[in-house]
């Protein structure tokens, strides 16, 4: 049987940290990470703040010549941590709102180092393939152990009949950003018709 056609990736949303309190090898991923997208002409969809993890990376990618899209709700840009250097900055009015508008730009989502922001971004875009409103990639980068903790937890909760053991299959654990742009190349085209009004 012939192998289905792969996908071809246009635009990737990333979830990180607004926080630069982190490690530096954390810091030094979310800038390899902007860079590799700029070099593939991968558009960059992140959270429109200029701090962080996501500022780092954000200006990474401009810097080697990316586009990048930001999304802020109205309330953030208010606290002045939106970035105005982007491509194109869209303000929405709420947090579901940024969460849709980021969803509906992007062909596929990854995951680095964060805080709560991030993993409720990781959940809800799970959740939303798990209940087939969409069949976009989505990879977990297990950046120097990071994210160990998170899998145990969902290794934890299948093991106690909260989740299916295909729910490991949702979603792609790579080692470091050097792997995200190969796996993503390698996912297959999607089974599912993005279903976003349903959301």
């Amino acid at each position: 049987m012939a192998k289905p056609p792969k996908r071809r990736i246009r635009s990737v949303c990333v979830y990180c940290g607004s926080s630069g309190r982190g490690p530096a090898r954390h810091r030094r991923d979310a800038v390899a990470f902007g860079r590799a997208l700029a070099a593939a002409r991968i558009e960059l969809v992140y959270g429109g703040g200029h701090v962080g993890l996501m500022g780092l990376m954000a200006d990474a990618a401009l810097s080697a010549g990316g586009r990048v899209i930001g999304v802020i709700p109205a309330d953030l840009i208010k606290k002045e941590v939106g970035y105005g250097k982007v491509t194109r900055l869209v303000v929405t009015k709420s947090m579901h709102s940024r969460k849709m508008a980021m969803f509906k730009r992007s062909d596929a989502f990854v995951v680095l180092p964060g805080g709560p922001g991030t993993l409720d971004e990781f959940f809800e875009v799970l959740t939303w393939r798990q209940l087939r409103f969409h069949d976009k990639p989505i990879v977990l980068v297990e950046s120097h152990g990071y994210w160990t903790p998170l899998i145990d937890l969902i290794e934890w909760i299948i093991r106690h009949g909260y989740a299916r053991a295909s729910f490991r299959n949702l979603f792609k654990i790579v080692r470091t950003v050097d792997d995200v742009l190969p796996a993503l190349r390698a996912a297959p085209r999607p089974r599912v018709k993005s279903q976003p009004k349903r959301l």
